[in-house]
């Protein structure tokens, strides 16, 4: 059996940088309180809360003069600020990407468009992209759910980061028949655009393609529908323990691929496994 890796594969830009965030603060303190999970990897938030990470629901779980740690994934505005009014120093670890996502939004609803999210909208992303928005938002996560109300309006159209590219401008096309007035931005993040082509290019070259990350993680998420799409015979697991091997049998070729909040410790961990079978 030979084994083949996604390039790129593994933590992006934006997770790396919230981890060496984390890890840094940690450092320095006893504990620190992320308002909801940091990254979408729970091997990952096991390893950093026995550091000192305590994840917390809500603002009002924080306990005044402590240490907030914002997710990579970002908050509201208004989370930013109840954090920031109760705690003694507040570390940023929102993707820069994200960040840009709630400019775009922001800039759309002063601009007078109906902000239109393509995502999901139970997602912390984009609840967090949802709160720089005064206007009206609406998110989308198929071009098929566009509400009626939606018609004849003008409207500005992103994307939570992840989001798949072919959703994204199924769901741009179809606004076109039916809006006088469009403005899109591409908010799909670099990083989610090359792991995503990775993944296309090597499933069609492969018997079998092992995705590795969080169940929690849309990216990676992403990532197995796309090999899904292809046609490869797809098994996602979150870690090495998960490997079906009656699911290996008779694959020559297998090709791995991991989501962008997954260590790179995970995937050394999976690829020893499948060395040893």
């Amino acid at each position: 059996m030979k084994i083949h890796i996604a390039d790129p594969t593994g933590l992006c830009f934006g997770v790396r940088r919230a981890i060496s965030k984390l890890e840094e603060e940690l450092l320095r303190s006893d504990k620190i309180y992320s308002l909801g999970s940091p990254i979408h990897n729970p091997q990952e938030i096991e390893r950093l809360s026995k550091m000192g990470l305590i994840v917390v629901e809500s603002a009002e779980d924080v306990p005044f003069g402590s240490i907030a740690f914002i997710r990579a994934h970002g908050v509201t505005p208004s989370e930013a600020e109840n954090l920031r009014k109760k705690c003694m120093k507040v570390v940023d670890g929102t993707c820069p990407f994200v960040k840009t996502a709630q400019k775009r939004a922001k800039d759309l609803s002063s601009e007078g468009y109906v902000v239109v999210i393509s995502g999901d909208r139970e997602h912390p992303e984009v609840r967090g992209i949802m709160g720089y928005a005064d206007g009206e938002v609406v998110v989308i996560s198929s071009e098929g759910d566009i509400p009626e109300n939606l018609k004849g309006r003008k409207c500005g159209i992103l994307s939570q980061t992840t989001q798949k590219v072919a959703s994204f401008i199924a769901l741009v096309g179809s606004f076109i028949t039916i809006s006088p007035e469009i403005k899109v931005y591409n908010t799909i993040c670099k990083a989610t655009l090359a792991r995503q082509d990775s993944v296309c290019r090597l499933a069609s070259k492969v018997d079998g393609m092992l995705i590795l990350g969080g169940r929690n993680s849309a990216n990676t998420k992403k990532l197995a529908e796309i090999s899904m799409d292809v046609g490869v015979s797809t098994l996602w697991i979150e870690h090495a323990g998960e490997i079906d091997r009656g699911w290996l049998r008779n694959k020559e070729n297998i090709g791995i691929a991991a989501g962008g909040s997954t260590p790179d410790w995970l995937i050394k961990e999976l690829i020893q496994n499948l060395n040893m079978m």
